[in-house]
């Protein structure tokens, strides 16, 4: 068996590694255009912000260790220039001395990953304008950061624009965000950014979403980022993280089967439409694991797993790629976001029905110090309670969540099944009632009747003839700090004694602060007559909705 692999990183020496220990009698050549076969992409702005130290940290292994231990064939500064499916051989030029030689397959594994995007504005060559992909950005741009520079823009605000943006403030350099997008992290739902944007916000960083640069030019002084707005931007320092594009032109022009957003297209063994060549890794377009349908996840975990499994059929194991669902997590100045499966913005889009519901537990019990709020949101199906998607924002813990979630949703899991979750716990790790378990009770209690409950988003589009009475049932300390407009106040203490206040004519939204007193209160309000329902989340969730909804 000759076994050629066109890239390195996640996928490809994932892929070359098993395959190895597959087969100790196969031939393996890995072809990386680049001289490093394997880093942490993940771990480029840490190193810029200096929290990785070294630069050989970024090195998850070398070329020699691949030869030593592996006896694979490794050729970095190598270019796969053509695919000749006929003759099933590789076209590659040696880019130390531009010779060019035919090597031969009988299967071959592309794991070409995706190039940043550099949309064609007016200077984009610009000195002084990077994208983040590989260790040769990372040293150009760390060069730049000893100059003295004093101000960066980050065009972008996803995952990796907003690592970016820690990091360069880290540096103590004043940075400023410009997003298309109505929102930062455009894959979460909108209000689940608030905390981040905050945080961002606390921390210096001025925020410009719904703004886009038009051009770049260069002054005395650096450089100048023309804005759609027609405001201009000063800066030493420009980065570009406005998405990726696969890197498709050896597929396209070998004839393999290529999606509509450009990803190769291949089945669940990871080969393409042509049965002796597979592809993994930031360039395929593979499955979405909850929703069926085409996806594109430019995600190093799934690379790794897609590299094994290629490298098993190759050599006739019956591995499946079961798709991707999306799990993701940011970290940024101190709090941090994550997510798993369907957003609520992907739902909608697809008219898939769902039901969504807010909590905002502490990480772990509240009588042991340290304890840290997060807010969960959850996702799922209105009939059978199956989990479709999860995201939460906070401090510590968060992780540990979505990393449950994302299980249960790999399991096909509900709702009902996350109220019976036995999970550990101990004061300093969790509570005997885990935020999952809480999400759970929400989640169930809600598709059993027992929990009727209005979303934020669903109140809000009611118009003013439709408003139903708003009653607060936290303490009046609580109430003047701050409320919903309109909103009458019976502290839940008082309310069984105060429902005479209360017209059994008129529906009514109860809410506490994140919700478990709001229930208490729908449970004694619905059992006296009265049509009652608890506002999801209760006042924190309201706040997430911000800046379009204002305190009284």
């Amino acid at each position: 068996m000759r076994l050629v692999i066109i890239g390195g990183v996640a996928g490809g020496a994932s892929a070359a590694a098993r395959a190895r220990r597959l087969s100790e009698d196969a031939e393996i050549v890995l072809v990386e255009r680049g001289p490093d076969v394997s880093f942490a992409n993940c771990g480029l702005p840490y190193y810029l912000g200096g929290v990785i130290a070294e630069r050989s940290k970024l090195l998850v292994t070398t070329p020699e260790r691949l030869r030593a231990r592996f006896r694979i064939d490794v050729r970095t500064l190598s270019s796969a220039e053509a695919i000749d499916r006929k003759t099933k051989s590789v076209s590659i030029r040696n880019l130390a001395d531009g010779s060019v030689y035919d090597q031969p397959y009988d299967k071959l594994i592309l794991a070409p990953g995706a190039a940043p995007i550099r949309p064609p504005l007016p200077g984009i060559d610009l000195e002084g304008i990077f994208t983040l992909r590989n260790l040769h950005d990372v040293d150009r741009i760390h060069t730049r950061l000893h100059a003295g520079l004093k101000h960066a823009v980050v065009v972008g605000a996803g995952f990796i624009g907003l690592e970016l943006v820690e990091n360069l403030v880290h540096r103590g350099i004043s940075t400023t965000l410009v997003e298309l997008a109505d929102q930062v992290l455009p894959p979460l739902d909108p209000e689940m950014t608030t905390p981040i944007v905050a945080a961002l916000r606390a921390s210096g960083v001025e925020i410009l979403t719904r703004e886009a640069a038009t051009g770049f030019r260069k002054t005395g002084g650096g450089l100048l980022v023309d804005l759609r707005s027609g405001r201009e931007l000063s800066a030493q320092l420009i980065v570009l993280g406005v998405g990726v594009r696969p890197e498709n032109e050896l597929a396209v022009a070998a004839g393999l089967e290529v999606g509509p957003r450009g990803g190769i297209r291949v089945n669940a063994s990871l080969a393409t439409s042509d049965p002796d060549i597979y592809a993994v890794g930031d360039a395929i377009e593979t499955t979405d694991a909850v929703l069926g349908g085409p996806a594109q996840v430019p995600l190093a975990g799934p690379a790794n797993r897609q590299g094994r499994i290629a490298a098993d059929n190759v050599f006739g194991r019956q591995s499946k790629y079961r798709g991707a669902q999306g799990t993701a997590i940011l970290g940024v100045f101190g709090r941090t976001a994550a997510m798993t499966g369907a957003s609520a913005k992907t739902l909608a889009r697809q008219q898939r029905p769902f039901r969504a519901i807010y909590v905002h537990p502490a990480h772990h019990a509240g009588y042991y110090p340290g304890a840290e709020q997060m807010t969960l949101k959850l996702l799922f199906e209105p009939d059978s309670g199956r989990i479709l998607g999860a995201q939460a924002v906070g401090g510590a813990g968060v992780d540990k969540r979505i990393d449950v979630l994302a299980t249960a949703i790999q399991a096909r899991m509900t709702v009902f099944d996350l109220e019976e979750a036995e999970l550990a716990y101990a004061p300093q790790y969790g509570s005997a009632k885990d935020p999952i378990n809480m999400a759970g009770f929400v989640a169930a209690g809600l598709l059993r009747g027992d929990h009727p409950q209005i979303d934020v988003p669903a109140l809000l589009a009611l118009a003013a003839a439709e408003r139903p009475l708003l009653l607060d049932v936290r303490t009046p300390k609580e109430f003047a700090a701050g409320h919903i407009a309109g909103a009458v106040n019976i502290p839940i203490d008082d309310l069984r004694l105060r429902t005479a206040e209360l017209s059994t004519e008129k529906p009514i939204v109860t809410y506490c602060e994140v919700g478990q007193r709001g229930y208490i209160a729908t449970r004694i309000l619905r059992q006296r007559g009265f049509d009652a329902v608890n506002l999801s989340g209760g006042y924190q969730t309201y706040q997430l909705f911000e800046p379009v909804v204002r305190q009284s």
